[in-house]
């Protein structure tokens, strides 16, 4: 994992924690709260499933490219 995806995981943790705090102390119904913490549990769980697959998509991407790099390369020192 590179420092770039450390700092963007460190931000959704950090938004996260301050969208759960900022509604434990907004002034609702405890139904009410309920439903939107899971209403955006849910919502944030979408968001990271999808950034996990495109981050493992461009992972594949990448490493299919470096290894046609290094077949071509290979065949053309034969």
């Amino acid at each position: 994992m590179n420092t770039t995806t450390k700092v963007i995981l460190g931000l959704i943790g950090a938004a996260a924690v301050g969208a759960a705090v900022g509604m434990l102390f907004a002034p609702e119904k405890g139904s009410d709260l309920r439903k939107n913490i899971k209403d955006k549990a849910g919502k944030w769980t979408d968001n990271l499933t999808d950034m996990w697959n495109n981050s493992k998509d461009t992972v594949k991407d990448s490493i299919k490219g470096e290894a046609r790099k290094a077949m071509s390369k290979a065949q053309s020192e034969m």
